[in-house]
Order: C-alpha cells, then structure tokens, then sequence
C-alpha cells in the first residue's frame, strides 16, 4: 500500500496494490491492519456509499456531516474518473480554508482519505462514472452541512465551466464558507 501526504497532511493519497494476469486483477482495496499500520487511520467504517453520476461535470459537494456524525471517508472509483476534493473547515486551523485535490479514477487505482473535519466534494471527469466511499460515522440528515461549490473564498479550480456543471438543487443553495457559521475546531 502507497501512501502519500498531500499539501494539508491529514488529507491522504492512499493506492492499494494490484496484481494483474490474463485472468484481470486482484486488489485489497481496504484492510482495517494495513491502513492503520501504513497511513494511521484506525477509524471504524461503518456504512459504504456508492454513487452513479451519469454525466460528465456532475459536481457533489462541498459536503460534511457535524457534530456528533462527524465523517471521515476513504474515496473511491470504479469507473470513470473524478477531480476529488477536501477542504479543511477546521476553525483555528493553520490550513483553514485551504485545499488539496487529487484526481481518482478506476485506472490510476488510487483513494483519498478525507478526515473528519473537512469538506469533500468531487466533479466527474468522464461519463458514467461510479464512486465507493467509505464512511466512519452513520449518515444523520439533521447533520448535514456544506459550502457552496464555487465559493469564491475558496477558489477551487473545478475542472468543468460554471455554466456546464451539473448540481443538485441542494449543492446548488449552500452558503459561503464565511456564512455557515463553525462547522468544526481545530
């Protein structure tokens, strides 16, 4: 297991290893010992999420979950191609408001950790793209929180033009960054 620490060190870039034949590929994409052991995180998953986004610029996020449904996840694609990415919403934090992204995609094999704390969201890059995420904490609606996808605080480079990304209505109606209040301490 490849483990490497992105720009904000509690964000990880984990790439579980892949051992192909004439067959196809086996992979141990999750092992509770081994990601303890090599990256540190001892958080137990306890719901696995999957989603289909059926078109290319689909955005999710920026999404977390407060207090006491705090999430961390383990990110994944399965097919398709995603731009991940996690922004520290950690009040105090050096990092506050600052973000690391990666792109995840069923080629490059590769996961991302989002610790608790954080906002995660990501943009499809291809068609057709399905991601698996694990999660260490049980989906609560009353917990819900997020920040607007194009916050302009933030500044994400979203790999898709404003006008040609695909949102819920939800992620559609979040507030600034600056106007959701404390979502968490450092």
């Amino acid at each position: 297991m490849q483990v490497e620490k992105l720009a904000i060190p509690e964000v990880l870039l984990i790439t579980p290893p892949k051992f192909g034949d004439s067959r196809g590929f086996f992979s141990e994409t999750f092992n509770a010992k081994k990601l303890a052991a090599a990256a540190g995180i001892d958080g137990v998953f306890v719901q696995d999420n999957h989603s289909l986004s059926q078109q290319k610029g689909v955005i999710r996020g920026l999404h977390c979950q407060l207090a006491p449904h705090i999430q961390g996840k383990l990110v994944r694609v399965v097919r398709g191609a995603i731009w991940d990415v996690a922004v520290d919403a950690r009040a105090g934090s050096p990092t506050y408001g600052q973000f690391v992204a990666a792109e995840l995609s069923a080629e490059n094999w590769r996961q991302l950790w989002v610790p608790g704390g954080f906002l995660h969201g990501f943009c499809t890059l291809v068609p057709d793209t399905e991601v698996v995420y694990k999660v260490t904490g049980d989906y609560d609606k009353a917990s819900e929180a997020g920040v607007i996808w194009n916050d302009p605080d933030l500044a994400l480079p979203w790999p898709v033009a404003p006008d040609e990304a695909v949102l819920s209505d939800k992620d559609k109606i979040l507030p600034r960054l600056k106007d959701a209040g404390t979502l968490f301490t450092y």
